[in-house]
């Protein structure tokens, strides 16, 4: 399970919490209304009609769970004085996704950026205007530190190729092959790599991916990268002790799983092997 990743960036003096998992950003409405009085603020603003509607809405193009019947409900409920909707009453009767109610290290209420930002212009546009710029800041700092890190990592697998095809030239290809026959040994080796790090050889990722330019290294995560260069050092060093490739292989698909569970990343492109290798 992918952890989720805690930030936090200041808006006219408040710190405001951010929660991200899988590419989605939750921002703290709690952080946001206690600079304006306090959490009543959120109930305040969810008992407005046209903030339902919003909701409302959002939940709609985003949640295919969503329950529309409660929705509806609640809709011709607000506005009225007897009318109060907490966040979890939301969450629990319609399945909504978009706002949640969190306990424990990192409690109180969430949602996703799209409705926090609809938060802060309720809350003030002001407000509002500076929670977007120093957000936007904060994912401008994030991606560049992803794009060092993904040159880094690349720059690596590169060196480790160097030695990687060194050892094969060295231990594997006989002086009388051909250019071409190099080449294709090299290909070879290149996927003993392939399949240990992504169950797959470079031409039935091409074959699965045909509108898909580059090869499937072009598309690997910055975790699967590090473990690349990882496993190339370590496959010269089985070269030059003599293995196998099929045990090479094996071996290296061991290495690259235990070392991938290990960053704590998604295991769907590490398969382990067919008994037939």
């Amino acid at each position: 399970m992918v952890k989720d990743k805690k930030s936090k960036i200041n808006v006219q003096g408040a710190t405001i919490s951010i929660l991200s998992s899988q590419e989605e950003d939750y921002i703290c409405l709690t952080d946001m209304a206690r600079k304006f009085g306090g959490e009543d603020l959120i109930h305040n603003w969810m008992r407005n009609r046209n903030t339902l509607e919003f909701l409302g809405i959002w939940e709609q193009i985003h949640n295919l769970d969503f329950k529309g019947v409660e929705f509806d409900t609640f809709r011709k409920e607000a506005g009225l004085n007897s009318f109060r909707l907490t966040p979890k009453k939301w969450s629990e009767s319609t399945c909504a996704i978009g706002i949640q109610s969190r306990a424990g290290r990192y409690g109180g209420t969430y949602a996703h950026k799209d409705i926090a930002f609809e938060f802060g212009s309720w809350l003030s546009p002001e407000f509002k205007l500076y929670l977007i710029k120093e957000f936007q800041r904060l994912k401008e700092d994030e991606n560049r530190r992803l794009s060092l890190q993904w040159n880094l990592n690349r720059t690596l697998s590169k060196l480790n190729y160097r030695i990687h095809t060194d050892a094969i030239k060295t231990h594997i290809i006989p002086a009388v092959l051909s250019a071409e026959q190099i080449n294709l040994v090299y290909a070879t080796e290149a996927d003993v790599l392939n399949v240990a790090l992504f169950g797959q050889t470079a031409k039935q990722w091409r074959d699965k991916n045909p509108d898909k330019d580059g090869n499937m290294r072009e598309f690997a995560s910055i975790e699967q990268l590090l473990v690349l260069a990882n496993i190339e050092a370590m496959n010269a060093e089985f070269i030059n002790m003599g293995l196998s490739q099929s045990d090479r292989v094996k071996r290296l698909n061991a290495i690259a799983i235990r070392q991938l569970e290990s960053l704590m990343i998604n295991q769907s492109s590490v398969r382990k092997l067919d008994k037939r290798l």
